[in-house]
Protein backbone atom coordinates (compact mmCIF):
# COMPACT_ATOMS: atom_id res chain seq x y z
CA UNK A 1 0.00 0.00 0.00
CA UNK A 2 1.24 3.49 -0.88
CA UNK A 3 1.72 5.87 2.05
CA UNK A 4 -1.58 7.71 2.57
CA UNK A 5 -3.74 8.73 5.52
CA UNK A 6 -6.18 5.90 4.87
CA UNK A 7 -6.06 3.43 7.74
CA UNK A 8 -3.79 0.47 7.12
CA UNK A 9 -5.43 -2.94 6.97
CA UNK A 10 -3.10 -5.86 7.59
CA UNK A 11 -5.94 -8.29 6.91
CA UNK A 12 -6.40 -6.91 3.40
CA UNK A 13 -2.65 -7.06 2.69
CA UNK A 14 -2.45 -10.68 3.86
CA UNK A 15 -5.48 -11.67 1.82
CA UNK A 16 -4.22 -9.98 -1.33
CA UNK A 17 -0.81 -11.63 -0.94
CA UNK A 18 -2.34 -15.05 -0.28
CA UNK A 19 -4.73 -14.83 -3.24
CA UNK A 20 -1.97 -13.73 -5.61
CA UNK A 21 0.33 -16.52 -4.36
CA UNK A 22 -2.33 -19.24 -4.66
CA UNK A 23 -3.58 -18.10 -8.06
CA UNK A 24 -0.01 -17.72 -9.29
CA UNK A 25 0.65 -21.31 -8.26
CA UNK A 26 -2.51 -22.49 -10.02
CA UNK A 27 -1.57 -20.58 -13.13
CA UNK A 28 1.90 -22.15 -13.21
CA UNK A 29 0.40 -25.62 -12.64
CA UNK A 30 -2.03 -25.04 -15.51
CA UNK A 31 0.69 -23.95 -17.91
CA UNK A 32 3.05 -26.78 -16.92
CA UNK A 33 0.28 -29.36 -17.36
CA UNK A 34 -0.56 -27.98 -20.79
CA UNK A 35 3.09 -28.20 -21.77
CA UNK A 36 3.13 -31.83 -20.65
CA UNK A 37 -0.07 -33.10 -22.30
CA UNK A 38 0.11 -31.12 -25.54
CA UNK A 39 2.63 -31.47 -28.39
CA UNK A 40 6.07 -29.95 -27.73
CA UNK A 41 5.71 -27.30 -30.44
CA UNK A 42 2.80 -25.75 -28.48
CA UNK A 43 5.01 -25.00 -25.44
CA UNK A 44 6.30 -21.52 -26.42
CA UNK A 45 2.84 -20.56 -27.71
CA UNK A 46 1.20 -21.49 -24.39
CA UNK A 47 3.77 -19.48 -22.43
CA UNK A 48 3.41 -16.43 -24.66
CA UNK A 49 -0.40 -16.53 -24.54
CA UNK A 50 -0.41 -16.75 -20.75
CA UNK A 51 2.05 -13.89 -20.32
CA UNK A 52 0.27 -11.85 -23.00
CA UNK A 53 -3.14 -12.13 -21.35
CA UNK A 54 -1.73 -11.23 -17.92
CA UNK A 55 0.12 -8.22 -19.36
CA UNK A 56 -2.91 -7.05 -21.33
CA UNK A 57 -5.12 -7.28 -18.24
CA UNK A 58 -2.60 -5.26 -16.23
CA UNK A 59 -1.82 -2.65 -18.87
CA UNK A 60 -5.31 -1.88 -20.15
CA UNK A 61 -7.49 -2.46 -17.08
CA UNK A 62 -8.59 1.18 -16.83
CA UNK A 63 -9.36 1.48 -20.55
CA UNK A 64 -11.34 -1.77 -20.63
CA UNK A 65 -13.41 -0.83 -17.59
CA UNK A 66 -14.21 2.64 -18.94
CA UNK A 67 -15.24 1.23 -22.31
CA UNK A 68 -17.36 -1.47 -20.68
CA UNK A 69 -19.31 1.22 -18.84
CA UNK A 70 -19.38 3.64 -21.80
CA UNK A 71 -17.71 6.16 -19.47
CA UNK A 72 -15.70 9.23 -20.40
CA UNK A 73 -12.99 11.13 -18.58
CA UNK A 74 -14.13 14.59 -17.49
CA UNK A 75 -12.12 17.74 -16.86
CA UNK A 76 -12.54 20.18 -13.94
CA UNK A 77 -14.35 22.51 -16.37
CA UNK A 78 -16.84 19.78 -17.30
CA UNK A 79 -17.49 18.55 -13.73
CA UNK A 80 -16.25 21.25 -11.32
CA UNK A 81 -18.11 20.04 -8.21
CA UNK A 82 -17.05 16.43 -8.66
CA UNK A 83 -13.41 17.41 -9.20
CA UNK A 84 -13.49 19.78 -6.22
CA UNK A 85 -14.78 17.02 -3.95
CA UNK A 86 -12.08 14.58 -5.10
CA UNK A 87 -9.44 17.31 -4.72
CA UNK A 88 -10.46 17.80 -1.08
CA UNK A 89 -10.50 14.08 -0.31
CA UNK A 90 -7.12 13.51 -1.94
CA UNK A 91 -5.65 16.38 0.07
CA UNK A 92 -7.04 14.90 3.30
CA UNK A 93 -5.80 11.42 2.34
CA UNK A 94 -2.41 12.77 1.17
CA UNK A 95 -2.58 10.80 -2.07
CA UNK A 96 -2.20 11.61 -5.80
CA UNK A 97 -5.39 12.63 -7.52
CA UNK A 98 -6.72 9.98 -9.91
CA UNK A 99 -8.44 10.76 -13.19
CA UNK A 100 -12.16 11.40 -12.96
CA UNK A 101 -14.80 9.76 -15.13
CA UNK A 102 -18.56 9.85 -15.63
CA UNK A 103 -20.72 7.09 -17.14
CA UNK A 104 -24.04 8.07 -18.69
CA UNK A 105 -26.12 5.47 -16.85
CA UNK A 106 -29.30 5.86 -14.83
CA UNK A 107 -28.18 3.08 -12.47
CA UNK A 108 -26.58 4.74 -9.43
CA UNK A 109 -23.07 3.38 -8.94
CA UNK A 110 -19.36 4.16 -8.80
CA UNK A 111 -16.11 2.29 -9.35
CA UNK A 112 -12.34 2.71 -9.36
CA UNK A 113 -9.90 1.01 -11.71
CA UNK A 114 -6.34 1.32 -13.01
CA UNK A 115 -3.01 -0.49 -12.89
CA UNK A 116 -1.43 2.02 -10.46
CA UNK A 117 -2.33 5.16 -8.49
CA UNK A 118 -0.87 7.23 -11.33
CA UNK A 119 -3.13 5.53 -13.89
CA UNK A 120 -6.19 5.17 -11.66
CA UNK A 121 -9.59 6.55 -12.52
CA UNK A 122 -12.57 7.06 -10.22
CA UNK A 123 -15.83 6.95 -12.14
CA UNK A 124 -19.41 7.71 -11.12
CA UNK A 125 -22.64 7.30 -13.03
CA UNK A 126 -24.99 10.17 -13.82
CA UNK A 127 -27.61 8.27 -11.82
CA UNK A 128 -25.64 8.56 -8.59
CA UNK A 129 -24.86 12.23 -9.13
CA UNK A 130 -28.54 13.08 -9.29
CA UNK A 131 -29.54 11.00 -6.26
CA UNK A 132 -27.05 11.56 -3.43
CA UNK A 133 -26.43 14.54 -1.20
CA UNK A 134 -22.97 16.10 -1.11
CA UNK A 135 -22.05 14.25 2.12
CA UNK A 136 -23.28 10.93 0.75
CA UNK A 137 -21.37 11.37 -2.50
CA UNK A 138 -18.25 12.28 -0.52
CA UNK A 139 -18.57 8.99 1.37
CA UNK A 140 -18.85 7.04 -1.88
CA UNK A 141 -15.82 8.80 -3.38
CA UNK A 142 -13.77 8.18 -0.22
CA UNK A 143 -14.67 4.49 -0.52
CA UNK A 144 -13.42 4.40 -4.13
CA UNK A 145 -10.25 6.34 -3.33
CA UNK A 146 -9.51 3.78 -0.62
CA UNK A 147 -9.49 1.07 -3.31
CA UNK A 148 -6.91 3.09 -5.23
CA UNK A 149 -4.75 3.74 -2.17
CA UNK A 150 -4.77 0.09 -1.08
CA UNK A 151 -4.08 -1.07 -4.68
CA UNK A 152 -6.69 -3.80 -4.34
CA UNK A 153 -8.20 -2.85 -7.72
CA UNK A 154 -4.95 -3.92 -9.39
CA UNK A 155 -4.87 -7.19 -7.42
CA UNK A 156 -8.46 -8.00 -8.38
CA UNK A 157 -7.69 -7.31 -12.04
CA UNK A 158 -4.63 -9.54 -12.10
CA UNK A 159 -6.29 -12.24 -9.99
CA UNK A 160 -9.04 -12.60 -12.57
CA UNK A 161 -6.47 -13.57 -15.24
CA UNK A 162 -6.19 -17.21 -14.11
CA UNK A 163 -9.96 -17.60 -14.26
CA UNK A 164 -10.15 -16.01 -17.71
CA UNK A 165 -7.46 -18.30 -19.14
CA UNK A 166 -9.01 -21.36 -17.48
CA UNK A 167 -12.41 -20.45 -18.92
CA UNK A 168 -10.94 -20.07 -22.40
CA UNK A 169 -9.15 -23.43 -22.16
CA UNK A 170 -12.18 -25.30 -20.86
CA UNK A 171 -14.26 -23.88 -23.71
CA UNK A 172 -11.57 -24.92 -26.21
CA UNK A 173 -11.43 -28.44 -24.76
CA UNK A 174 -15.22 -28.78 -24.88
CA UNK A 175 -15.34 -27.82 -28.53
CA UNK A 176 -12.40 -29.99 -29.52
CA UNK A 177 -9.92 -27.18 -30.21
CA UNK A 178 -7.59 -28.95 -27.79
CA UNK A 179 -7.28 -32.63 -28.52
CA UNK A 180 -5.01 -35.58 -29.09
CA UNK A 181 -2.56 -37.15 -26.67
CA UNK A 182 0.91 -36.36 -25.43
CA UNK A 183 2.02 -39.62 -27.11
CA UNK A 184 0.51 -42.61 -28.85
CA UNK A 185 0.94 -45.10 -26.01
CA UNK A 186 -2.54 -44.71 -24.64
CA UNK A 187 -3.60 -42.82 -21.55
CA UNK A 188 -6.15 -40.13 -20.85
CA UNK A 189 -6.92 -37.91 -23.85
CA UNK A 190 -5.33 -34.48 -23.58
CA UNK A 191 -8.62 -32.64 -23.92
CA UNK A 192 -10.01 -34.38 -20.80
CA UNK A 193 -6.95 -33.45 -18.74
CA UNK A 194 -7.11 -29.86 -19.94
CA UNK A 195 -10.86 -29.65 -19.34
CA UNK A 196 -10.63 -31.08 -15.82
CA UNK A 197 -7.72 -28.91 -14.70
CA UNK A 198 -9.20 -25.79 -16.29
CA UNK A 199 -12.48 -26.30 -14.45
CA UNK A 200 -10.63 -26.71 -11.15
CA UNK A 201 -8.56 -23.57 -11.74
CA UNK A 202 -11.66 -21.59 -12.74
CA UNK A 203 -13.61 -22.74 -9.67
CA UNK A 204 -10.78 -21.93 -7.25
CA UNK A 205 -10.17 -18.57 -8.92
CA UNK A 206 -13.88 -17.78 -8.78
CA UNK A 207 -14.20 -18.34 -5.04
CA UNK A 208 -10.84 -16.85 -4.05
CA UNK A 209 -11.50 -13.60 -5.91
CA UNK A 210 -14.97 -13.32 -4.38
CA UNK A 211 -13.70 -13.88 -0.86
CA UNK A 212 -11.09 -11.18 -1.43
CA UNK A 213 -13.64 -8.88 -3.04
CA UNK A 214 -16.04 -9.09 -0.09
CA UNK A 215 -13.30 -8.25 2.39
CA UNK A 216 -11.92 -5.39 0.32
CA UNK A 217 -15.38 -3.81 0.13
CA UNK A 218 -15.70 -3.87 3.91
CA UNK A 219 -12.18 -2.46 4.14
CA UNK A 220 -13.03 0.38 1.72
CA UNK A 221 -16.22 1.19 3.67
CA UNK A 222 -14.19 1.29 6.89
CA UNK A 223 -11.33 3.33 5.44
CA UNK A 224 -13.63 5.80 3.70
CA UNK A 225 -15.71 6.28 6.85
CA UNK A 226 -12.67 7.04 9.00
CA UNK A 227 -11.30 9.44 6.39
CA UNK A 228 -14.46 11.54 6.14
CA UNK A 229 -15.47 10.92 9.79
CA UNK A 230 -19.05 10.56 8.47
CA UNK A 231 -19.92 6.83 8.41
CA UNK A 232 -23.64 7.62 8.59
CA UNK A 233 -23.42 9.47 5.27
CA UNK A 234 -21.87 6.43 3.54
CA UNK A 235 -24.48 4.16 5.15
CA UNK A 236 -27.25 6.39 3.82
CA UNK A 237 -25.66 6.36 0.35
CA UNK A 238 -25.44 2.55 0.31
CA UNK A 239 -29.09 2.26 1.30
CA UNK A 240 -30.17 4.66 -1.43
CA UNK A 241 -28.03 2.96 -4.07
CA UNK A 242 -29.17 -0.56 -3.16
CA UNK A 243 -32.80 0.54 -2.98
CA UNK A 244 -32.67 2.12 -6.43
CA UNK A 245 -30.84 -0.87 -7.96
CA UNK A 246 -33.59 -3.18 -6.68
CA UNK A 247 -36.11 -1.32 -8.86
CA UNK A 248 -34.12 -1.66 -12.09
CA UNK A 249 -35.24 -4.43 -14.52
CA UNK A 250 -33.06 -7.55 -14.53
CA UNK A 251 -32.21 -7.18 -18.22
CA UNK A 252 -30.68 -3.77 -17.54
CA UNK A 253 -28.75 -5.06 -14.53
CA UNK A 254 -27.33 -7.95 -16.57
CA UNK A 255 -25.86 -5.46 -19.03
CA UNK A 256 -23.59 -4.12 -16.27
CA UNK A 257 -23.05 -7.30 -14.24
CA UNK A 258 -19.53 -7.85 -15.64
CA UNK A 259 -18.41 -4.83 -13.58
CA UNK A 260 -19.93 -6.03 -10.29
CA UNK A 261 -16.56 -6.71 -8.67
CA UNK A 262 -15.61 -3.05 -9.12
CA UNK A 263 -18.93 -1.34 -8.29
CA UNK A 264 -19.59 0.07 -4.83
CA UNK A 265 -22.84 -1.92 -4.91
CA UNK A 266 -23.43 -4.96 -7.16
CA UNK A 267 -25.97 -4.80 -9.99
CA UNK A 268 -28.12 -7.51 -8.39
CA UNK A 269 -31.67 -7.28 -7.09
CA UNK A 270 -33.44 -9.79 -4.88
CA UNK A 271 -32.10 -12.80 -2.97
CA UNK A 272 -31.01 -15.33 -5.59
CA UNK A 273 -28.23 -17.86 -6.01
CA UNK A 274 -26.12 -15.01 -7.40
CA UNK A 275 -26.16 -13.27 -4.03
CA UNK A 276 -24.54 -16.36 -2.45
CA UNK A 277 -21.55 -15.92 -4.76
CA UNK A 278 -21.68 -12.14 -4.75
CA UNK A 279 -18.60 -9.98 -5.00
CA UNK A 280 -19.90 -7.88 -2.09
CA UNK A 281 -20.87 -8.53 1.52
CA UNK A 282 -24.54 -8.10 2.33
CA UNK A 283 -25.92 -4.61 2.84
CA UNK A 284 -26.72 -5.59 6.43
CA UNK A 285 -23.07 -6.43 7.14
CA UNK A 286 -21.92 -3.14 5.68
CA UNK A 287 -24.46 -1.09 7.62
CA UNK A 288 -23.62 -2.88 10.88
CA UNK A 289 -19.93 -2.08 10.44
CA UNK A 290 -20.65 1.58 9.68
CA UNK A 291 -22.98 1.79 12.70
CA UNK A 292 -20.16 0.50 14.93
CA UNK A 293 -17.78 3.10 13.51
CA UNK A 294 -20.39 5.82 14.05
CA UNK A 295 -20.81 4.76 17.68
CA UNK A 296 -17.04 4.75 18.14
CA UNK A 297 -16.61 8.24 16.68
CA UNK A 298 -19.54 9.57 18.69
CA UNK A 299 -18.06 8.33 21.98
CA UNK A 300 -16.70 11.23 24.05
CA UNK A 301 -12.93 11.28 24.43
CA UNK A 302 -11.53 10.40 27.87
Amino acid sequence: MAHTRFIKDTGLTLRMTSVMFLLGGLFVALVVTLMYVLPVQYTPIIGLIGIGIAFFQWWSSDTLAMKAMRAREVTPEQAPELHAMIDRLCAVADMPKPRVGVADLDMPNAFATGRSPDRAVVCVTTGILGMLTAEELEGVLAHELSHVAHRDVLVMTIASTAGIIAGMLSRGAQWGAIGGRRNDNGGVPAFLIVLGLSLVVYAVSFFLTRLLSRYRELCADRSGAYLTMKPAALASALQKISGEISTIPQKDLRASSAMNAFFIAPAISGATLRTLTSTHPSLEQRLEQLARIQAELSRPAD
